[in-house]
């Protein structure tokens, strides 16, 4: 057994599903740029389309449910959040989604294995896969628990872009704008770890880390309105 099969089982093991159609999960791991100008392969693309729509569901169907008295306009700014390409890639990492990728050398050389865009797609196509191969319940079941933590963090003050809104709270005090800083970058150049603070003059400041800069950014933003509401 290779490596990437290994990464595969580990994959199974992590999701708690032992796929019936394991060729349905190939094709959800099989990146597009597998077999280009060769004879076409099956890539994740279908599946990430039909995977998307069953995300956006399940997203849907929770936050009713964790939030019955919540308006249109607050469950959407929620939902905005939950099925974007930073938790989708969040929840791959937790599964450690990565090594099983199926991506030519090339790709794997620059990174990709590690890249956001691709990661999410991979993840929505995962989706689509369980559901197909077991139903909704299944799908959901992996759901429920992956994206337990990111509903945690919509919770407090359910923000959508804690960037904005951070800037938002520090304009209606007429303060200066946020000022982010990048403090440490740690790790090799296609996995590095960003080390952000940010700091608003009389509201305080915060750190956080992150995949990328912009995601270190968002979480700084967070954890300081975090620190704002509870003083």
């Amino acid at each position: 057994m290779n490596g990437r099969s290994r990464a595969v089982e580990v994959l199974q093991q992590a999701l708690g599903h032992s796929f019936a159609k394991p060729a349905l999960l190939e094709e959800a791991l099989t990146h597009s740029s597998v077999g280009q100008g060769q004879k076409r392969i099956a890539d994740n693309e279908r599946l990430e389309f039909l995977g998307d729509r069953i995300l956006n569901l399940m997203v849907a169907e929770a936050l009713m449910a964790r939030h019955p008295e919540a308006r249109e306009g607050d469950l959407s700014k929620r939902l905005h959040v939950l099925v974007s390409r930073e938790t989708c890639a969040e929840a791959a990492r937790r599964l450690d989604l990565g090594p099983a990728l199926r991506l030519p050398g090339g790709e794997t050389r620059r990174g990709a294995r590690d890249q956001d865009t691709i990661l999410a797609d991979a993840m929505e196509a995962i989706f689509a896969a369980l559901y197909l191969d077991a139903g909704f319940d299944a799908a959901r079941a992996v759901f429920e628990r992956l994206w337990a933590e990111a509903f945690d963090k919509v919770a407090v003050g359910g923000y959508a872009n804690p960037k904005s809104a951070l800037q938002e709270w520090a304009a209606q005090r007429k303060l200066p704008t946020p000022a982010y800083a990048v403090v440490a970058r740690e790790g090799p150049d296609h996995a590095p770890e960003f080390t952000v603070a940010v700091e608003v003059e009389s509201l305080g400041r915060a750190e956080a880390k992150g995949r990328s800069r912009q995601e270190a950014e968002k979480a700084a933003a967070r954890d300081l309105l975090q620190k704002i509401e509870t003083h």
